[in-house]
């Protein structure tokens, strides 16, 4: 892509960038233009009054050292009055415009994080959770930096307007001057933006690098630590660090080239204008007070010019930030369009056909599996035999390449968002809780504190519930770390079963409980709630506990029945005496 098409790109996603931020907010933006025109009016006027002020007082006072005194109260009462019009500006200005950002920003974070949720599972699976984490904090920041000197730089157009038109009043000469010096600064920041904008989007990409190997740092800490591997850990955020600094430095070297001059230019054009002006003033083509004027809007000129060259240094990397979001915001989104209801009591499980993969490597092959309705189905098979991928597909976390999943008779697809999410529930083997209550980590806001108790019961949770300091509003730590393992897995089963699921789908989530209590569980399971579950199963216990076991090998069912028919085959009762192995080791 050529300088010129860069620059074109800026300024079209620029351009729509803030649009959406008006769109959202006019009479914010609005409040805060209309402030900062009245800066500029104010400011203006003061000059003018500067102008009155040296050619009828300050002059004729060292003429012939006379003074009307009604004349110097009129230019006081006129400076204060321009410097309350200048103090209302600014305040309009900065208080509206920094409410239409701040809001913005919001806003777009909410939409991405909203995104978040909407996405499919394999979206996250993919993408490190530090760089979902820049998007969200560093580029939405910077994306809305650009909104900053908004205001004030429209209003710079508006200045350069009337500071033209005075220059020329002033006389064609001084104003040519001004000519010169204005497109010049655009010229500048134009190839400035087309500079900048590889750079930029190149830290960017280093930002959220960085942030992934910190993050992945800091939740592998423990295997950092007990494999003594903090050297290689370091190392890797050095290298990240030293990209991050290379490209930022890249990036500061092109602004240290280009802000300087930028800066430097109204203090050149104020210097060549007193040599011009001078020259006037000697020649009687200008007055003393036009040279003042002149001078003092020159002065004016120069901080809004560098406001107006922050904008223009900020559009690239606001666009370059936004693109980044904007690709997340691309992704499409699982959309439960269905209305469907799933039938009320016990429900079967069908499945048929089904095929899971991700890209051209199939997980699941032709996947035909019947779980009747109210009974337990052990899912057992070697590691990567595609178990947890089928309970994913089943709960509809995962897409389906091909094939159907049907509850009690309705597929998947076709059942309502908010039937859908009562109906089916799964836990993980690895479980997740927020830093939270354990009453808040079980009722997520949508049960009340009786059926956290229930489902605390009949996940054996209880008990030691009852032991801590105290007990179910005892906050947890991040991802529930102040719980054991058997803890965490309990407690997520217990958030599991508070909407009393019709299916319940466990993911080897009970597998660092002991097995007595696991055999416990499943049994309240079956006294206390009718309902299907489907269990991945590494325990012999566990499969003795289920009505029917499905044998997955290669992502295909090669088996369903009872424990003891499968036992008729050689694969399986190899597969059962690695389990007994396991358990026995």
């Amino acid at each position: 892509m050529g300088d010129g098409a860069t620059t074109e790109h800026i300024w079209r996603r620029g351009s729509r960038l803030i649009w959406r931020s008006l769109r959202a907010y006019p009479w914010l933006h609005t409040t805060a233009m209309v402030g900062a025109l009245g800066f500029v009016g104010a400011s203006i006027g003061g000059a003018w009054v500067l102008r009155a002020a040296t050619d009828d007082l300050v002059i004729p006072a060292f003429d012939d050292g006379t003074v009307d005194r009604s004349d110097v109260w009129v230019v006081m009462g006129l400076i204060v009055v321009v410097s309350v019009g200048r103090g209302i500006g600014v305040m309009m200005r900065r208080w509206y415009l920094s409410l239409a950002e701040n809001s913005t920003q919001r806003d777009w974070r909410r939409a991405l994080v909203n995104h978040y949720l909407d996405v499919p599972l394999r979206f996250h699976r993919e993408r490190p959770t530090g760089e979902l984490l820049a998007h969200a904090d560093i580029d939405l920041t910077t994306a809305t930096m650009v909104l900053k000197p908004l205001a004030f730089s429209v209003s710079v157009l508006a200045l350069v307007i009337v500071a033209v038109v005075t220059l020329f009043i002033i006389h064609p000469l001084v104003a040519l001057l001004g000519v010169v010096l204005f497109p010049l600064l655009v010229v500048m920041s134009q190839i400035y933006t087309s500079r900048v904008e590889a750079p930029s989007a190149r830290a960017q990409q280093a930002v959220g690098e960085v942030a992934s190997v910190a993050h992945e740092s800091f939740e592998g800490a423990l295997v950092v630590k007990t494999l003594g591997r903090e050297a290689a850990e370091v190392e890797r955020l050095r290298r990240a660090s030293a990209t991050l600094r290379k490209e930022r430095l890249v990036v500061g070297r092109i602004r240290a080239a280009f802000e300087p001059s930028i800066d430097a230019l109204p203090n050149i054009g104020v210097v060549l204008l007193l040599l011009i002006g001078s020259w006037l003033v000697s020649r009687g083509d200008a007055t003393p007070g036009d040279l003042i004027l002149a001078a003092v809007v020159f002065g004016l000129l120069a901080t809004p010019l560098r406001v107006f060259g922050f904008f223009l240094e900020e559009m690239p990397r606001s666009v370059v930030a936004l693109d980044r979001v904007d690709k997340v915001m691309a992704q499409p989104v699982e959309q439960r369009a269905g209305t469907a209801t799933v039938p009320a009591g016990p429900v079967d499980v069908a499945v048929h056909g089904l095929v899971v993969g991700y890209g051209e490597h199939h997980v699941l092959r032709g996947v035909d599996l019947k779980v009747a309705a109210g009974t337990t189905a052990a899912v057992v098979g070697a590691t990567g035999s595609g178990k947890s991928t089928l309970l994913e597909a089943v709960a509809g976390v995962l897409d389906r390449t091909e094939g159907t999943i049907a509850i009690g008779g309705v597929d998947i697809g076709d059942v309502a968002a908010d039937d859908w999410t009562t109906a089916v529930a799964i836990a993980f083997q690895e479980s997740f809780l927020f830093t939270d209550t354990i009453v808040e980590n079980v009722a997520l806001g949508a049960v009340g504190l009786e059926e956290v108790h229930r489902t605390l019961a009949i996940a054996r949770a209880d008990g030691f519930v009852a032991d801590l300091a105290d007990a179910e509003v005892t906050v947890v730590g991040e991802r529930g770390t102040t719980l054991s393992g058997g803890q965490r897995q309990r407690v997520a089963l217990a958030r599991a079963l508070a909407r009393r699921p019709q299916v319940l789908l466990l993911d080897d989530a009970t597998s660092a409980v002991d097995p007595l209590v696991e055999a416990e569980i499943l049994d309240a399971l079956r006294a206390e709630l009718d309902m299907t579950v489907l269990v991945v199963a590494h325990r012999i216990s566990t499969i003795l506990l289920a009505d029917t076991v499905v044998y997955l090998d290669d992502g295909q069912v090669v088996a369903t029945g009872t424990h003891e028919e499968l036992l008729r085959r050689d694969d399986y009762q190899a597969l059962v005496t690695a389990y007994e192995q396991g358990e026995g080791s």
